[in-house]
């Protein structure tokens, strides 16, 4: 992994790979670097160099303890600015809202912005993280992760049980320890639509046909970037990298082609 220090003090680590122009990729909750993205990465390292952030408390990133969202994004900011060029810049779920506050603090670094479903923080209000809180503090993982999973992002029991079948579901949980401070940053996240109109870039919001579509920002946003365009996946929900790559990696590959 190759490493650098972010404005707030942090080490952020990332892996780079692939060969063309720069493509940051910020991966979301119950994942990171490697899962989220290890289905589509042949596709997307053959026509980009890939910088995959990991995240706080992810790779050999500081596992630190209370830091916000935004902390997170000047982390993603000092990665791009140290490319020292343009970049594409890709975000999926609590990473797309990291992504795009980073966008915000760099703008004119950001060449394409592709956003998957960042969640609206109402998600994990205070009556809805409390119980989460409780499963995490007994290292519940497993209850704490089908909790989440169906009754916040309303993911079906059987779709839940065949996940637990795959060879994704031991990342999953293993995740679980770091996902609990996404949960509480967003939580505390005062997300402000308004705040991101100098994003000028060319934007893709991409959205799950079949995800709850009040769960996330995507419309606040499409009526609010300058430039920005929703792409449905269809039959897919929240995790179309992973579910759909083949169909994901060419609809992210046709968008952020010159």
């Amino acid at each position: 992994m190759q490493r650098l220090v972010s404005l707030t003090g942090a080490n952020v680590s990332y892996d780079r790979y692939g060969a063309g122009p720069p493509l940051v990729l910020v991966h979301g909750a119950f994942s990171d670097h490697i899962t989220n993205w290890e289905l589509v990465k042949p596709s997307l390292e053959r026509e980009f160099t890939v910088y995959a952030v990991a995240r706080r408390g992810r790779g050999e990133t500081d596992a630190t303890v209370g830091h916000s969202l935004e902390d997170e994004s000047e982390d993603v900011a000092a990665l791009i600015r140290s490319i020292g060029a343009p970049v594409r810049l890709l975000g999926h779920s609590y990473g797309a809202h990291v992504a795009l506050a980073a966008a915000a603090k760099v703008p004119d670094r950001i060449a394409k912005l592709v956003l998957y479903e960042a969640p609206w923080p109402s998600l994990v209000a205070d009556e809805a993280l409390a119980p989460l809180e409780a499963l995490a503090h007994t290292e519940q993982w497993e209850l704490f992760a089908l909790s989440f999973f169906h009754e916040h992002l309303a993911v079906p029991l059987s779709e839940l049980e065949a996940l637990r079948e795959t060879p994704h579901w031991a990342p999953i949980l293993g995740d679980a320890p770091a996902t609990v401070h996404d949960l509480r940053a967003l939580n505390r996240y005062e997300f402000d639509v308004e705040r991101f109109r100098p994003v000028t870039a060319p934007t893709m919001l991409q959205i799950g046909a079949e995800s709850p579509r009040g769960f996330y920002v995507t419309d606040a946003l499409a009526h609010t970037l300058p430039d920005a365009r929703i792409d449905a996946l269809p039959g897919q929900a929240h995790e179309g990298m992973t579910t759909a790559p083949h169909m994901y990696a060419e609809r992210v590959m046709r968008f952020l082609q010159p």
